[in-house]
């Protein structure tokens, strides 16, 4: 083959995958040895890892960088624990270290890199996202379980809940399927699918999830997610993120981000006198809140429900 038509291909090969290639590649289109050596002394070509290439002078971003680790893995390399992660949008997911799972005989050895073992993988649990071989959700946030804080898992499951990539039921299955006495991360992952079982609805954003924990964290009732509040004759006046309908307190995330401009004033304004006109009592709590464990909506929380209370004794 025409060295011009090798290059040709081999750039084309690249484009496909995220800016590398492997000498898998260089078999299939029968380039001769001579060639391939000659590229990668006078600079054409370099390694990414062993058996694993780029062509100089294009990008290689963080993708190209984690197909080219799954492929140093061998043929049951792939992405997972907070590599996976970062793929799918997780929270817990991280860019670095690159972090990939492969059998033991065929574990991969480089720099830069954090290979985890496992002779039990069974093609069920491996997926591509991007063209890249890596661990399905459910595996994914097992292994999680073992390397990140319990909050951070607890946020990664309801995020992979509330877009539709796993169910509770699935997560059970893991378990089952995964989880054993003295397995790392077992107990974490049970202790997290079962703060996910009572049935309500799902929070709209990792932060208002935090704060849903908060609530609970400081010793209240967990709230009804997603509560809508309508008027006497059942037209819908607004959907709060969390309520005690019982007491007609309504608690809202302020993300700042929906709520930016004169016309999110206004609007969350009449909003607001549209729910207080209703009897309710709405308290907002902010990223600041969130970020610095929610004492202050803590405290804002108790005195509403003091107030409601001492409310319902007048009456």
């Amino acid at each position: 083959m025409d060295e011009q038509v090798i290059d040709l291909r081999v750039s084309q090969i690249a484009e496909r995958h995220h800016g590398v290639f492997a000498a898998e590649h260089l078999r299939a289109l029968a380039v001769p040895d001579h060639v391939r050596r000659h590229r990668l002394a006078t600079g054409r070509w370099e390694p990414v890892h062993e058996r694993v290439y780029r062509i100089v002078g294009t990008p290689l971003e963080w993708r190209g960088r984690v197909l080219a680790a799954c492929w140093a893995g061998g043929t049951r390399a792939v992405a997972s624990h907070r590599t996976g992660a970062e793929l799918r949008g997780l929270p817990g997911g991280s860019i670095d270290p690159i972090e990939i799972t492969c059998p033991r005989w065929r574990r991969a050895r480089h720099d830069g890199l954090v290979v985890h073992e496992s002779l039990a993988f069974p093609d069920d649990e491996i997926d591509t996202v991007d063209g890249i071989p890596t661990t399905t959700v459910n595996r994914t946030l097992f292994d999680l379980a073992s390397i990140v804080k319990s909050s951070v898992l607890d946020i990664a499951i309801e995020n992979a809940l509330r877009r539709g990539l796993t169910t509770v039921r699935e997560l059970e299955r893991t378990l089952v399927e995964l989880g054993r006495r003295g397995r790392p991360g077992t107990q974490q992952f049970r202790q997290a699918v079962e703060l996910h079982q009572p049935v309500r609805a799902f929070t709209e954003s990792d932060a208002e999830h935090r704060l849903l924990r908060i609530i609970e964290r400081h010793g209240f009732p967990t709230p009804v997610v997603q509560h809508e509040i309508r008027d006497t004759d059942g037209r819908l006046v607004a959907r709060v993120d969390f309520a005690y309908p019982d007491l007609k307190i309504a608690i809202e995330y302020d993300s700042y981000v929906h709520h930016l401009g004169r016309d999110a004033l206004v609007r969350d304004g009449k909003r607001r006198n549209k729910i207080v006109a209703l009897g309710w009592l709405p308290i907002t709590a902010t990223a600041n809140d969130v970020k610095n464990g929610g004492q202050q909506i803590a405290d804002d929380l108790r005195r509403a429900r003091a107030l409601r209370t001492c409310a319902e004794v007048g009456e």
